[in-house]
């Protein structure tokens, strides 16, 4: 397949041009030179990839195109949209032969080429010796497995309703819990394998009812170094690997699955805890995994917050906690799991040894988004330590009521609730932000409105008074930089992501302003404090010489350009060279810097006092209705 031949759509072209989708709309109705498609539907048209980027050049709007995004174009385009993973997995087979015998396919001509393919291309797929020398190519100046990895990663994206990829950091915790580290780990339900590539495994089993997902998380695997086998197939009603006992089994079943097998599963051996009820699939795969793994190891699954509590699956709860079975309930953050938009919760269980004592405690966690809490907590109750707060250890004869209920907010107060012995504190920090509130505000009086004359800041960056820089698209997520995230910018807190220390990355220094790309969207914009951080995705880096322009006039000037901006739906997408300010001498710009910054603390401070607020009324109920708390 030719370079000529790759075709892009509306979505593609937004993430090439790095505009919302809704600008591409916009560009084929105000520009007649804007290509025409040369394929797809009505409602979704394809263009032709190399006529996009000579229009965008043409309208200087041109970003260069990754090599990994052009490959990842061209293997879109060599099939439809069902078989596009066997096109991926496909492609990743290629690079595992170019990372095995690199160089070798140089030299070689077409029917040589196709030739020497490690295996036949799939049904559907178009591969020819353009396309297989573009994957060898990518391969060879990004590393196979970088490369892999970023078509892997785009075919996640654009499927993302479907395969339902673990969050990276929640499988890190999945596998912390479970000790994972050097064992051999089993996954009945593994998608792409996300948790077995987290675990650190030395031996990785798998099992997928998608047969591409199964695929290309064998090929991770094989990436990765990691002995293993991934099957495709139905776990529960095919199991890949009967009799087989893993050291710790990890899994992010389907919630909500009515068609598990219930009918022809009835008298299945694994129901050990009680026959799972139709609609309490996750309660199957629970004594599945338990079925997979050794007397005293760990199995750590991902439940749906509902199956805490569900009537219909408190009998099989109640014999999990009679047995010893369940050791620990830990309530995520909402959308924690791709397959549900609640607040899901980890079920850590332990199966029961001959000759154990049933435990007599379980240990609750409200850790939210905060996924260290979650392993400090679980190390502290397995080694007898005191639990830290969000924590606590629940008697198991008082679970088993009627209900058998294991919503872990009925039982542990969160980190971010103080408790009936924490209110006179927070009532006293509340009372006293309150009482400086007052003091943050500038003095302003009403007065005509002012004709000032006025400049863009790409006018400004002409004259050498800013530099506007963006940051990357993409980052990794593994290491020890600090970066700021725009939900940094958003709370005025500070970094919180982490990154390694590659080219590419912008630094933040004392006195840079940031902005959000997308106005609106709620971050705002902020003069940094700090230095050492770099630049996380989404924002906007403006540096400023600080004896022509202050900065804090700067940052107030960008928060009310609003109207400066390119509407893009329901936000906007800020453009750093057409936002105004007011022509004024600097010793004028920093009074008026300081006001700006003296409205942002106040509205910093409002927030404080608003979510301090609601943690004060929230612990002054409970407190009261539980008798932790009396009027005086």
């Amino acid at each position: 397949m030719s370079r000529e031949d790759v075709t892009v759509n509306a979505a593609d072209i937004a993430r090439l041009a790095d505009v919302g989708r809704a600008a591409v709309s916009n560009w084929r109705k105000r520009f007649e030179d804007f290509p025409q498609p040369v394929g797809g539907t009505a409602s979704s048209p394809a263009f032709s990839l190399a006529d996009i980027e000579a229009w965008l050049r043409r309208h200087g709007r041109y970003v260069e195109v990754a090599p990994v995004e052009r490959l990842w174009q061209r293997l879109r385009a060599s099939t439809d949209d069902i078989r596009l993973g066997d096109a991926v997995a496909y492609a990743g087979t290629l690079l595992l032969s170019v990372r095995e015998d690199p160089g070798s396919w140089r030299d070689l001509g077409d029917d040589a080429l196709l030739g020497r393919l490690p295996e036949a291309p799939p049904d559907g797929v178009a591969v020819d010796a353009d396309l297989v020398r573009a994957i060898a190519e990518v391969g060879e100046a990004e590393g196979p497995a970088a490369a892999f990895r970023g078509i892997c990663d785009r075919y996640v994206e654009l499927h993302s309703r479907r395969l339902l990829a673990t969050p990276r950091p929640v499988a890190e915790l999945m596998a912390r819990l479970g000790g994972t580290a050097g064992a051999t780990v089993l996954d009945p339900a593994c998608g792409i394998g996300t948790l077995l590539l987290a675990s650190g495994a030395t031996r990785a089993l798998g099992q997928e009812l998608n047969e591409s997902a199964a695929r290309l998380a064998g090929i991770c695997l094989r990436f990765a170094d990691v002995a293993g086998v991934v099957t495709a197939g139905d776990s529960l009603r095919a199991d890949a690997f009967p009799g087989e006992l893993a050291d710790v089994v990890v899994c992010n079943p389907p919630f909500n699955e009515r068609g598990w097998g219930y009918e022809e599963l009835t008298s299945d051996p694994r129901w050990e805890y009680g026959l799972p009820p139709r609609g309490e699939s996750e309660l199957a795969w629970v004594q599945h995994c338990l079925s997979h793994v050794k007397p005293g190891g760990l199995v750590v699954i991902m439940m749906p917050g509902t199956a805490a509590a569900r009537r219909p699956g408190r009998r099989i709860r109640g014999n999990l906690l009679r047995a010893g079975a369940l050791r620990a309930v830990i309530t995520l953050s909402p959308g924690a799991a791709p397959a549900s938009s609640g607040a899901p919760d980890l079920w850590v269980l332990r199966r029961p040894a001959p000759g154990d004592s049933p435990p007599s405690d379980v240990l609750m966690v409200n850790a939210g988004e905060d996924l260290a809490l979650a392993g400090k907590a679980w190390q502290a109750f397995a080694e007898g330590d005191e639990l830290p707060p969000g924590s606590g250890s629940v008697r198991i004869i008082d679970l088993l009521d009627e209900e058998v209920d294991l919503t872990t907010g009925h039982r542990v107060v969160s980190p971010e609730q103080p408790g009936s012995a924490g209110y006179a504190a927070v009532r006293e920090r509340t009372e006293a932000l309150l009482r400086g509130l007052d003091a943050e505000l500038p003095r302003l009086v009403a007065g005509g409105r002012a004709e000032r004359p006025m400049t863009t800041l790409g006018e400004l960056a002409r004259a050498g008074v800013v530099a506007i820089t963006q940051g990357p698209l993409r980052m990794p997520d593994e290491g020890d930089l600090p970066v700021l995230t725009a939900k940094d910018l958003m709370l005025g807190r500070e970094p919180s992501g982490r990154t390694a220390d590659v080219a590419g990355q912008v630094r933040i220094e004392a006195g840079d302003v940031v902005a959000p790309l997308i106005a609106g969207s709620g971050p705002v914009p902020r003069v940094m404090t700090g230095s050492g951080a770099v630049l996380g995705a989404q924002l906007l880096l403006i540096r400023a010489d600080p004896e022509r322009l202050d900065p804090h006039f700067l940052a107030g000037c960008l928060r009310a350009a609003g109207g400066t901006s390119t509407r893009l739906g329901s936000s906007m997408r800020f453009d750093p060279r057409r936002a105004q300010l007011p022509r004024l001498a600097v010793e004028e710009q920093r009074r008026y810097g300081e006001a700006f910054r003296r409205l942002l603390e106040f509205e910093d401070a409002m927030r404080s006092a608003r979510e301090m607020s609601e943690t004060l009324v929230a612990a002054g109920f409970d407190g009261l209705f539980d008798g932790t708390l009396r009027l005086e």
